[in-house]
């Protein structure tokens, strides 16, 4: 199956379609090796004292690695967002996951909320958390950590079987993301996914941006680093959701964010 390949910037009518087909798109050739580089030795960084697991993930990374800062609204990326959610959304969670070299942590699951099910929610099950993932390392071909989707599964009102939850192969029709270093998976939060196991000799690192609606609770944090918010861009404090709420939940509406300021209007 081919992928439903996108380009860096608008988010056309075409990717609106496959998107809405399969749940998810693929953008390529999003980062430079450069700026690859520099958001691996970041990501490298957040990850050098927590030993020897499988499978790691530490959020909020932007707080204190500019090279991650950077990617929450890259213009190849945030046009894309906008055109999902229109203009009032957040930054909800940043995790940065590591997967190591000859490890699997395999699992199937939709993204969410242990507490409720979003599928509880509506049906088809809604657009909550529009997750971006920046691939960092090489997963072009399979057992490199690559993720593993089935497209259109966020249409299905029916779980996949528990009993295949924890197989490689758990669907006929799921698809092995062959990703190019610097591309980035843009994908809804109710396809259903895993990590593949990583056989090779070096630990895969993804950077994973999760952006929601401003109601939604934020994943990895309670509140933002004051200092990042002081020195950051208007555009990136805004999307942070550190504002005043006095009419919870926003009852009086929602603080326009300044797109005009950064890079979302690219």
């Amino acid at each position: 199956m081919d992928l439903p390949l996108s380009k860096p910037g608008v988010m056309t009518e075409m990717d609106q379609f496959m998107f809405e087909c399969f749940g998810f798109i693929v953008i390529e050739d999003v980062l430079t090796e450069a700026e690859c580089d520099e958001a691996l030795e970041a990501s490298k960084r957040l990850h050098a004292s927590q030993g020897d697991k499988n499978w790691l993930q530490i959020g909020k990374g932007f707080e204190h690695e500019p090279a991650i800062a950077s990617l929450i609204d890259h213009p190849a990326l945030l046009p894309k967002v906008r055109a999902l959610y229109g203009d009032n959304f957040v930054l909800q969670s940043a995790w940065c996951t590591a997967q190591r070299a000859g490890s699997q942590s395999v699992g199937w699951h939709q993204d969410g909320s242990g507490a409720y099910d979003f599928k509880k929610l509506a049906y088809p099950v809604p657009l909550v958390q529009l997750r971006a993932t920046y691939h960092l390392t090489d997963q072009t071909q399979p057992f490199m950590g690559n993720m593993i989707l089935i497209p259109g599964s966020h249409r299905s009102p029916l779980d996949l079987p528990a009993s295949m939850r924890k197989e490689i192969y758990a669907c006929p029709i799921q698809q092995i993301l062959l990703a190019k270093r610097g591309s980035v998976l843009l994908f809804h939060n109710g396809v259903w996914h895993s990590p593949m196991p990583n056989n090779m000799t070096w630990d895969r690192y993804n950077m994973h941006f999760i952006y929601s609606p401003p109601w939604v609770r934020r994943s990895d944090r309670d509140s933002t680093d004051s200092e990042f918010l002081e020195h950051t861009t208007p555009l990136r404090r805004a999307l942070m959701g550190d504002y005043e709420r006095p009419d919870v939940p926003f009852g009086g509406g929602f603080p326009k964010i300044p797109f005009e300021n950064g890079n979302g209007d690219h």
